[in-house]
């Protein structure tokens, strides 16, 4: 098994992508794809007159704020828009591909969070009702019923609480589950970038490798910063959840995940 994330940033090559994917899956390769949409988001919430606003926690990373509103918006670009795109472009090559959310099925279960801590004007402060939460249960029996079908799976956020709401997740910690749940032969993040970069953004100083025991040391952790920071940090659990490799690579080339797993790009094993 082989489950990619592939990023929601400007310059994604989705067509490459699908070229590629589609190539493994017809030669036999079992995979997953992941999928963001933060960049389409953004432009939509802007027309549609609500604009995107983001928190930054206390510990570094930021993340969406997620009212009702924005919620909606996310579902109409991730679930639709972004989803729909890539599904399209599976077909074209060939690969049956299916399209869901995490909420069919209850595919990706979690815990919304009943508060959430940020830092504004250097003060720690508490934003209540917020639709965000983390993913703890993935419905593998689904999964598996869809790829012994024949289908590729094409996942995206949200996410389905306990109690059923839709609550926004993080779509590198839910590749990371997923990676886990079926202790893959590779996790591929795909990006914007061609993978950990010593000096962002220069794309010349490449992390080649991220040793798993070495990578809490501050010559690795400070180069990971923002959203860099909770991949990385994901990456370590899902190598030590059995995971034999996680690669951060480059998703404006051609053969993007192939590439990934010749090594091109930062490896984490």
């Amino acid at each position: 098994m082989i489950v990619v994330k592939v990023g929601g940033a400007e310059g994604i090559n989705y067509e490459a992508v699908a070229r590629d994917a589609a190539s493994l899956w017809k030669e036999g390769v079992r995979l997953l794809l992941v999928h963001g949409g933060s960049a389409e988001t953004n432009k939509v919430a802007e027309a549609l007159g609500h604009p995107p606003r983001f928190l930054t926690h206390p510990g570094g990373q930021v993340s969406r704020l997620t009212d009702r509103r924005t919620l909606e918006i996310f579902e109409m670009v991730y679930c639709g828009l972004v989803n729909k795109r890539l599904v399209e472009l599976l077909q074209r090559e060939g690969a049956n591909a299916l399209g869901l959310s995490g909420l069919d099925g209850r595919l990706l279960e979690g815990r919304r969070k009943t508060a959430v801590k940020y830092v504004e004007d250097g003060k720690i402060k508490i934003h209540r009702g917020d639709y965000t939460g983390t993913v703890e249960r993935v419905n593998r029996d689904l999964l598996d019923l869809l790829l012994g079908a024949g289908y590729l799976p094409v996942i995206t956020p949200p996410a389905i609480s306990y109690e059923g709401e839709a609550i926004n997740t993080d779509g590198d910690q839910v590749a990371a589950l997923l990676a886990t749940a079926y202790q893959a032969e590779a996790l591929v993040y795909l990006s914007n970038v061609p993978g950990l970069l010593a000096h962002y953004p220069d794309e010349t100083s490449l992390v080649r490798e991220i040793p798993v025991d070495r990578v809490e040391d501050p010559e690795y952790l400070s180069l990971a910063q923002g959203r860099m920071k909770r991949k990385v940090m994901g990456a370590v659990e899902a190598v030590k959840g059995g995971v034999k490799r996680v690669v951060f690579a480059d998703a404006r080339v051609e053969d993007p995940i192939r590439r990934a797993l010749a090594g091109e790009g930062t490896v984490v094993r």
